[in-house]
């Protein structure tokens, strides 16, 4: 069994007829990491925030690493198995200094004072904003931020995080800054990665990419399986990252090309 598991899972808002989520199957294994993307109202976010229990199914069930999110007393011990960070990190970010933002998550969980300030170096490092401590967070940039608001989720130790367009709001700059900490967090420390993009050339750096369509599970694959769909994708209102639509291109004027998912890959074959 994965480390979270969904189960014919339905989602209902009482404001609507139409359902948000419907008939959702999916099984993500420990160390993975899943990029999730999908047009307006796929129901990307939703999904998000039933992994971590801000809502609760209307049918199916959730297992998270075998505890299910609809018994009450698992809620608190999912939430520490599964960090969410937010598409604004304002919204996430509630004290004058980044230490003790990051402070704050593990104080409710009752962590000794020494063992939070063990927490609090590493997490900083792990993000790499070692020397912050003292910093004002809203003097920072959209980067650094977000940076901070994922190293308070990492102070908690949860096996998997979900992160919710987490770069949305950022400038290239700051996106890359991210998504090179979200990549760390997975391949050095193996940490379970959740990340609900509209970005497709982040969905590259995936193990998996999980395509939603009008609240259903469209497709799912490995990177290159999913973007070699050109026009399934364009169907659904999806683009198609931009090295992957112009080696496309290429292919179609006889220049012979594989299927490439980065500039250094377009590059090598082209040179070759």
């Amino acid at each position: 069994m994965g480390l979270l598991e969904v189960k014919g899972v339905d989602f209902v808002y009482s404001q609507l007829e139409e359902p948000a989520l419907y008939d959702i199957n999916l099984s993500i294994e420990a160390g993975e990491f899943v990029a999730v993307i999908g047009g307006n109202g796929s129901g990307k976010s939703t999904l998000a925030k039933l992994l971590n229990v801000l809502l609760l199914p209307t049918a199916g069930e959730i297992i998270v690493d075998g505890l299910n999110t609809r018994a009450e007393e698992n809620r608190l011990k999912i939430r520490q198995r599964v960090g969410m960070v937010f598409q604004n990190p304002d919204n996430q970010l509630i004290a004058t200094m980044v230490e003790d933002d990051i402070a704050f998550g593990p104080e409710n969980l009752g962590i000794p004072a020494a063992e939070i300030r063990k927490r609090i170096n590493n997490s900083l490092e792990m993000v790499g904003m070692s020397g912050y401590e003292k910093k004002a967070p809203h003097k920072l940039s959209g980067g650094q931020k977000q940076r901070i608001a994922i190293a308070g989720i990492i102070a908690m130790e949860p096996s998997c995080i979900v992160l919710d367009e987490p770069t949305a709001m950022l400038d290239p700059q700051g996106r890359k800054e991210v998504m090179d900490t979200i990549t760390f967090l997975n391949k050095e420390k193996g940490i379970t990665i959740i990340h609900i993009t509209h970005f497709m050339e982040e969905a590259i750096k995936a193990d998996r990419v999980v395509v939603m369509n009008q609240g259903s599970i469209f497709r799912e694959g490995r990177p290159r399986e999913i973007f070699k769909d050109i026009e399934g994708l364009k169907k659904i209102n999806l683009d198609v990252p931009v090295v992957v639509e112009l080696s496309h291109g290429l292919r179609t004027k006889g220049i012979k090309l594989p299927e490439v998912l980065s500039i250094d890959e377009l590059v090598s074959n082209l040179c070759s």
